[in-house]
């Protein structure tokens, strides 16, 4: 086991005030299996759900800590125990753990970060070409340099170089976003999309140049309030989303796309908004089928616009999420290194292992397939609701 695995939870668990889903199987007289909200208590995990039935509703309750905290619920074993068997992959496990949101939105933000906005403007005119890759950065490099992380969006000085480049015919809409006054905001995937910990993340059958993308996801109620957080893999299609920006959708949102683990940790007195500021995220690939190693790391401190400004032009008098959303925040990680031919770059092989690792969170992990390769999403809003209402939790 690798450096970046060895702590899949908080490295001050005992501290962290974390909640969480996991899949009960049977577990009344009527023999219905189903997702249960849960809490980790002194390293124990406790099952919350007739107290809230969803974590959406959780988040949105003025009580949270106390009820996170002191609730009464069943022990359902050691938390240590339960990430250890999500990486078995045992569907037929009676506690397994699920992403750890529920009727939450899932947003994400894009190129708010230096190189990952390089990067972008060079898929866009490689047009998913990833063998036109390395000229294009080279050319890029020299005109505009690397370093554009103090540049702040939107000001004087990027709307210079904004000038610039337009004048050169060097603008693009990842410029746009990257160093213009609006943030790119998207939709990742659905509510009850996102797969957790230890599960396998897809990638659209069509796509032959992607990549993992880790990032810090904020945990954010009804009114914009942020109050926890957790790690997530935006898996990246770089040759669908580079033929045009209208693929977006295509390159995102695709079964299993999207990753999100392994708990939500709750903002308190050890752990609050200026400690993901501080973070650092890192990630590491790790190929079964060739011993490919890629390592990478992203540095909070780097990004080129704040945390609680994206979740302003997220949500606000423009715009309302009714069940809280996920935010994804972006990721300076946009690996380069060659995989399979000199100048080819990198890209995912089917089996690959993706870590993804900050201390205050944990580590979160995934296997690489094929979208139509995985078990299809099939439990939906309207089948959360109809087994809580059988279960005799609504």
């Amino acid at each position: 086991m690798t450096a970046i695995q060895a702590n899949p939870l908080p490295q001050d668990l005992d501290q962290a005030l974390m909640v969480g889903r996991v899949w009960r199987a049977a577990q009344n007289d009527n023999g219905t299996a189903g997702p249960a909200v849960v809490a980790v208590r002194k390293g124990r995990v406790v099952d919350i759900t007739r107290h809230v039935p969803t974590v959406s509703e959780l988040l949105e309750r003025d009580d949270l800590v106390a009820i996170v905290r002191g609730a009464e619920g069943e022990d359902l074993g050691d938390v240590n125990a339960l990430v250890a068997a999500a990486l078995q992959g045992d569907d037929g496990a009676p506690v397994r753990l699920l992403a750890p949101c529920d009727l939450q939105a899932i947003k994400a933000c894009g190129v708010t970060f230096a190189v990952s906005l390089l990067e972008r403007v060079i898929e866009e005119q490689a047009k998913g070409d990833p063998a036109r890759a390395n000229a294009l950065r080279a050319q890029l490099q020299a005109t505009i340099g690397t370093n554009l992380s103090e540049l702040e969006p939107g000001g004087e000085a990027a709307m210079r170089l904004k000038a610039e480049l337009s004048e050169r015919g060097l603008w693009s809409q990842y410029m746009e976003v990257g160093i213009g006054p609006d943030a790119e905001v998207f939709t990742k995937s659905q509510p009850m999309s996102a797969v957790g910990h230890g599960a396998a993340v897809g990638l659209h059958p069509s796509s032959h140049w992607n990549n993992p993308e880790p990032e810090i996801v904020l945990a954010v109620n009804s009114r914009a309030q942020v109050v926890g957080a957790t790690l997530g893999n935006d898996v990246n299609l770089r040759d669908i989303e580079g033929r045009s920006a209208l693929l977006l959708g295509k390159a995102k949102d695709n079964n299993g796309s999207c990753a999100i683990g392994p708990f939500i940790r709750l903002f308190d007195g050890d752990f609050d908004i200026d400690t993901l500021r501080g973070a650092e995220v890192r990630m590491l690939i790790e190929g079964v089928d060739d011993g490919f190693e890629l390592e990478g790391r992203s540095f909070m401190r780097e990004i080129s616009r704040d945390p609680l400004d994206l979740v302003s032009q997220t949500c606000g008098k423009h715009h309302q999420y009714p069940d809280g959303f996920m935010l994804f925040l972006g990721t300076m990680f946009s690996p380069i290194k060659d995989r399979d031919a000199q100048g080819g770059g990198f890209t995912h092989h089917p089996g690959d292992r993706v870590s993804i690792s900050t201390p205050s969170l944990g580590t979160l992990v995934n296997t690489v397939h094929r979208s139509d390769a995985i078990a299809p999403w099939t439990f939906g809003v309207r089948a959360l609701y109809a087994n809580l209402a059988q279960r005799g939790l609504l």
